[in-house]
């Protein structure tokens, strides 16, 4: 047999074998999900990112006809479960439900088993929601302008409190920092309800923290709100201010999302996308993500992966502002 003879059936067996494959492949997308599906979330049980996970796998559920198990993964600000997910099959049985400390992680400049956007094939963007800055019932500023002024004249060092080093309020301290040109010290905490006690106690100046636990303090008179962190004023929130309007560009939004692993077929992101969208639109889905101060997105695969790349470009400016002002 000769080496050309040889090599003709080397390259008919491999056609034949991709060709045998591809129906294969082709019936399992179409036939998917024929199996439960896993979402690995983040989060413990109990908080907000649980409670969106369980509600969107009851949806999914009823629409897959397959159970969606929610898989909590909790520890390393999301490393634990984006790990699993990165090294998991590309076949839509698992699927990663995950938070802004995705990408703030890279930005820190930590180590991760993985890539953040390469390694992983994007769903789409299911909410976004800012932080609300807050301060003690009995501190002078009463209004944005005024705290910005008020936080100016300090002739000492302050303190900021915020829910843990990445999370959004974190980020919004930082970024107030740099953007106001105050001196401050960002005081770590696990939570944003560790941060308002310390807050209403007198511990710290000012807090960067999540909105449904601060506007509870506020309604009751402990805190007062000066203004939110995302672009523009929340829809919820219509007579608390967007930090932008004093300080223009000021943008901390954090979001939560869903990723597969990379190399997912098309076919399957495509139908995946669709049905978390259509199960954000139900309506006791988007009363319980506004009443958690965050709203409903929804975006297309392209559009969360560009916002990923964003992040990683952004946030380490911040980052590495902060350790030098410090």
């Amino acid at each position: 047999m000769t080496r050309k003879t040889v090599a003709s059936r080397i390259a008919w067996l491999a056609a034949a074998l991709i060709a045998a494959a591809l129906p294969c492949s082709a019936s399992a997308q179409q036939d998917y999900p024929n199996r439960p599906v896993r979402l690995i979330v983040v989060a413990g049980e109990g908080g907000n990112t649980d409670r969106l996970a369980r509600l969107l796998s009851v949806r999914l559920t009823a629409s897959f006809k397959q159970q969606v198990i929610v898989d909590p993964r909790p520890g390393g600000s999301g490393i634990i479960a984006a790990e699993i997910t990165a090294r998991a099959k590309p076949d839509g049985y698992t699927l990663l439900l995950t938070f802004h400390a995705h990408t703030i992680n890279a930005a820190k400049g930590d180590k991760l088993p993985y890539h953040p956007v390469n390694d992983f094939t994007p769903i789409t963007q299911l909410t976004a929601a800012g932080s609300l800055l807050t301060v003690n019932a009995v501190s002078p500023p009463r209004s944005l302008k005024e705290f910005i002024a008020w936080t100016r004249s300090l002739k000492r060092p302050l303190n900021a409190g915020v829910p843990g080093s990445g999370s959004g309020g974190y980020l919004a301290a930082e970024m107030y920092a740099r953007m106001a040109g105050v001196n401050a010290q960002s005081i770590n905490h696990p939570g944003s309800g560790k941060a308002l006690i310390g807050l209403m106690a007198g511990d710290y100046d000012y807090a960067f923290t999540g909105i449904q636990g601060a506007m509870v303090q506020v309604r009751q008179g402990r805190l007062r709100a000066i203004a939110v962190t995302t672009p523009k004023r929340m829809k919820g929130l219509p007579d608390i201010p967007a930090m932008a309007e004093e300080l223009p560009g000021f943008d901390v939004s954090g979001w939560w999302g869903v990723l597969a692993p990379v190399r997912l077929p098309k076919a399957l992101q495509t139908r995946l996308h669709d049905e978390f969208v259509k199960a954000l639109l139900v309506p006791e889905m988007r009363e319980m993500i506004e009443a958690d101060g965050a709203e409903p997105v929804g975006n297309s695969p392209e559009e969360f992966r560009k916002m990923l790349l964003d992040d990683l470009q952004k946030w380490p400016k911040v980052i590495k502002s902060s350790s030098t002002r410090k």
